[in-house]
């Protein structure tokens, strides 16, 4: 049999990379289109291990990504909005929810992938609505999916008529075990579960491998799965590392329980292809729902166990940062209009503490470039927006109490106090995506420019500290040395301007590094304003927006 291996290579690697094209397309769309639901429903539907299941269901279906389902979910519980609990429970829902794309699959309208796709373009294209335009990636994206995988399916067809082939089946039905290695290899290279699976699929649907044998190759697609997580959670925080782990125990059990009772297994799939009428590629499928289901229902009961195993395993701090406010209790509004006030104020001054770590892992990010310090900066700038809302909430609803005249003061002041506060938080985001800027166009500054940064980051820092420690004392000698530490930092900023010139038209430093340098001193500069604005109001001055 004369075998063109260069068209078998080409057909399935092109295929595949279509099939994963769409699949990754479609998800987006469908991220788009829910917008910051998906965070919301994990947020708010999570409140037990049960609700983290459906949750985990409903987002991953929606995404078609169990590792999207998985990130979100560590973020969650790095924020302090989720337990370690409520988070296996996710995940073990992102497992049932990643079942969808096979079911899609064993849908079969391979056929129609081309008009499915011309439909998505149309959309695309020839419409300006937005949620035309996120229909447009889902639906070219589902067209895409089934495209990628009938070309695939085109390159295999050659290869069942191969005795190699033959033999490698026949050893895959005598040797589990060599299966499942065969599924967790081969999905940590393509890193998607759902694409080794739809090549399962196709294979299955060929007839070149028979049912005992793609059955531990499916086990092993989804232990291959974790792997993603795991390279994902690598240098990343402890409760990262800890849902990773637990998604990897997970599967590995529920792999092992099943191969222990491999052959009742294959004849209920067996017998439900028979029943159902169901084509190859819905077999496997089912077979793939029915494991993700069964390994559910038998590991939820034990979810308690597996956190204190996890926990165990991998030691530390839970929380990087909490979202969450501590001190907003709406029953202060109603009962005593005062004691609300001094509760909008202690959250104030969490949300000021936040400022300055955050500015502190800003000053860290610019020196080592190490990623977990623009990860732990990003998710302070997303806990100071948060606090920003809640706050802000809880103030107007307090603004229809009775306050007095003094209460109505503190009560404005608190007001303006929080957007500058938030006004901080953009600024040392902006300078964290100019430092990205800088690391990944490999923009160098001089020594020079890296110790005047070093120095205007410090006096900005004690500079916000001072403001906040005000606002908390009341200090209004500490809120006048505030205003002169902000004159310093216009003059610095001034100074830096001038200094950095001089180095442009001596040639020392490069028009991007340039750009990055008046950049992050202009927001370091700003972010002074905003602190002075904080001490203004302390002493009860009036001063302009920023």
């Amino acid at each position: 049999m004369d075998l063109d291996v260069q068209r078998i290579i080409f057909e399935f690697v092109g295929g595949l990379g279509i099939f994963l094209f769409g699949i990754k397309y479609m998800g987006d769309g469908l991220q788009k289109s829910a917008g910051d639901k998906l965070r919301d429903i994990l947020d708010r539907f999570t409140t037990n291990p049960f609700m983290g299941v459906l949750a985990g269901v409903l987002v991953t279906a929606l995404i078609q990504s169990s590792s999207g389902t998985t990130a979100l979910t560590v973020g969650l519980v790095s924020a302090g909005f989720m337990s370690l609990r409520q988070a296996i429970g996710v995940i073990m829902g992102a497992n049932i929810g990643t079942t969808v794309t096979a079911f899609i699959i064993g849908i079969k309208i391979t056929d129609y992938a081309l008009p499915i796709i011309a439909l998505g373009a149309i959309l695309l294209f020839f419409f300006k609505s937005q949620k035309l335009h996120y229909l447009g990636q889902i639906i070219f994206g589902f067209g895409a999916l089934f495209l990628g995988l009938k070309i695939m399916g085109d390159g295999l067809k050659p290869l069942t008529g191969l005795d190699a082939f033959y033999d490698l089946t026949l050893s895959l039905s005598h040797n589990p075990i060599l299966g499942v290695v065969i599924g967790t290899v081969f999905t940590v290279i393509v890193q998607s579960s759902s694409a080794t699976i739809g090549i399962l699929q196709e294979i299955y649907g060929q007839g070149a491998i028979n049912l005992q044998a793609a059955l531990p190759v499916l086990f092993g697609d989804n232990i291959g799965t974790t792997i993603t997580a795991i390279l994902a959670s690598i240098g990343a925080s402890v409760a990262a590392r800890r849902a990773a782990l637990s998604h990897v125990l997970f599967n590995l059990i529920g792999t092992v329980l099943v191969l222990i009772v491999l052959g009742p297994f294959t004849k209920l799939v067996e017998y439900l292809q028979g029943i159902l009428g169901l084509n190859p590629q819905m077999t496997i499928a089912f077979a793939h729902g029915i494991f993700n289901f069964s390994n559910v229902i038998i590991q939820f009961p034990f979810i308690a166990l597996l956190a204190i195993i996890v926990t165990k395993l991998i030691p530390g701090e839970d929380s990087v940062v909490e979202y969450k406010a501590k001190h907003l209790d709406p029953i202060f509004i109603e009962q005593s209009p005062s004691l609300a006030l001094g509760q909008a104020k202690e959250e104030v001054l969490r949300m000021g503490e936040f400022s300055v770590a955050g500015l502190e892992e800003t000053e860290n990010y610019l020196k080592t470039g190490s990623p977990k310090h623009s990860e732990t900066a990003f998710q302070i700038e997303d806990a100071i927006n948060n606090l920003d809302r809640k706050i802000t909430d809880y103030l107007v609803k307090l603004s229809s109490s009775s306050l007095t005249e003094n209460e109505s003061e503190e009560h404005s002041m608190l007001m303006d106090t929080v957007r500058d506060i938030e006004r901080i938080g953009d600024h040392f985001e902006n300078i964290v995506e100019l430092v990205d800027y800088q690391i990944s166009n490999k923009v160098k500054l001089t020594g020079s420019a890296d110790t005047d940064l070093e120095e205007m980051f410090a006096l900005t820092i004690t500079t916000v500290k001072e403001a906040i420690e005000s606002l908390r004392s009341g200090d209004k000698e500490l809120a006048q040395d505030v205003k002169l530490k902000e004159d310093q930092i216009d003059k610095m900023e001034r100074t830096l301007r001038k200094k950095h010139i001089l180095r442009l038209n001596e040639g020392l430093c490069s028009g991007q590094a340039g750009i990055v340098f008046v950049d992050i001193v202009s927001n370091l500069e700003r972010i002074g304003d905003h602190a002075v604005n904080i001490a203004e109001a302390v002493l009860g001055e009036d001063h302009g927006t920023l």
